[in-house]
């Protein structure tokens, strides 16, 4: 992918917003287990870093998605997924359908000002019941008069305890799964929302997740996206730019924990000798370092696909799986070198470690990507390539 001194720019600017905005109070927002959103989401709509590739008329850069994945990966610099994890939620999760088949209204009142940062976005999909089977989520939005009435519950909502507003995929009708489902924006300050107090998680600890539960909820039709029975496929392509940004956003927290390794291992001694000169270290760090190149090179192949306007499904789906799986297996390799020093809690490389392991969870899991890539090969049982 070739970049213009544009998108070096959006990298400048990010780069230097992690290191004066984020990285010196990471610590501090990891054991108070938040982080300032509203203020930190203003200044990063004052920079425009919350609506790159979002129309222009509505605040954005109005941006090709190639910029938006150089913020992204740039994110991953940061020295706890949590907060990166956040920002993903507001660009690339709860917006991109809003943006993409939203009415000018609906633009107006929900996409503006989460461009401006002025308001905090969540997307509603998983339950309890119901993660990565979208498919078979529960909760309904039934008609009444010229509004919905919505019942219900959603789990692991990412920046739920401090959202104005919910991205919803509900229950509209009582079709077949897949053609039953529609996304609905919904104010959370709507009479008939209780958030949950926000749950405790393995990672990312500086990211508010909680349960949401709907009950008797009223909304105007309006509220809705696009046309009724469309949410499955419109929350199918926004799940596209979710795993695009995930697996970018991996990338330099990934280079990072291969260079505080070698920091560590340069420094360590060990019978006579830096723990870097063992052979079986330094050759696995190497590896270690092609893989994350590899994952570079497909995502930002998906990446370009995405904006010359094809099908990215399959390379999406294949980047987030590899995303997630070399993850696990670097932060895993480099926690082994860092020994006893690996294995405390506010280690830099067990906290990448706890944070990674979300990736090859949340957007859908690891099997549910497999999936998508057996169909799309023609080799899942009863499936023809398509």
């Amino acid at each position: 992918m070739l970049f213009t001194q544009e998108h070096n720019e959006i990298r400048r600017t990010v780069k230097n917003f992690v290191e004066s905005e984020i990285n010196p109070n990471v610590e501090a927002w990891e054991k108070a287990g938040q982080f300032p959103m509203r203020e930190l989401f203003m200044k990063l709509g004052e920079l425009g870093l919350l609506g790159i590739h979002k129309p222009e008329k509505y605040g954005g850069m109005g941006l090709d998605y190639s910029y938006n994945l150089v913020a992204a990966e740039e994110l991953g610099t940061a020295h706890a997924g949590g907060v990166p994890l956040a920002v993903g939620v507001q660009t690339d999760m709860c917006t991109p359908a809003l943006a993409r088949f939203g009415s000018d209204e609906q633009k107006e009142e929900f996409l503006a000002p989460a461009i401006r940062g002025e308001a905090i976005g969540c997307i509603g999909v998983s339950e309890p019941s119901a993660g990565s089977d979208v498919a078979g989520l529960k909760t309904s939005a039934k008609k009444d008069g010229d509004d919905y009435v919505i019942n219900g519950t959603k789990m692991w909502i990412t920046n739920a305890p401090q959202a104005d507003f919910i991205c919803l995929l509900a229950n509209t009708s009582e079709d077949k799964p897949h053609k039953n489902k529609s996304l609905i924006v919904v104010p959370m300050n709507s009479p008939g929302i209780e958030v949950a107090p926000k749950l405790d998680k393995l990672g990312m600890r500086s990211s508010e997740t909680a349960q949401i539960f709907f009950d008797d909820v009223r909304v105007p039709q309006r509220n809705r996206i696009g046309a009724e029975g469309m949410g499955f496929m419109m929350q199918m392509i926004q799940f596209q730019e979710e795993r695009l940004w995930g697996a970018a956003n991996v990338i330099k927290a990934l280079e990072g924990c291969v260079e505080k390794t070698i920091d560590y291992c340069r420094e360590r001694q060990t019978f006579g000798q830096p723990l870097l000169d063992n052979q079986v270290i330094h050759f696995r760090l190497a590896e270690l370092q092609t893989e994350i190149e590899c994952l570079r090179a497909l995502t930002y192949q998906a990446c370009e696909m995405y904006v010359a306007g094809k099908d990215v499904t399959n390379l999406a789906s294949m980047a987030k799986l590899k995303a997630g799986r070399i993850g696990r297996e670097v932060t895993d390799s480099c926690l082994q070198y860092w020994g006893g020093m690996g294995f405390m809690w506010d280690n830099p490389i067990s906290r990448a470690y706890r944070d990674v392991r979300l990736v090859s969870i949340g957007g859908g899991a690891d099997e549910i990507m497999l999936g998508i890539i057996c169909k799309l090969m023609g080799i899942l049982p009863g499936k023809k390539s398509q």
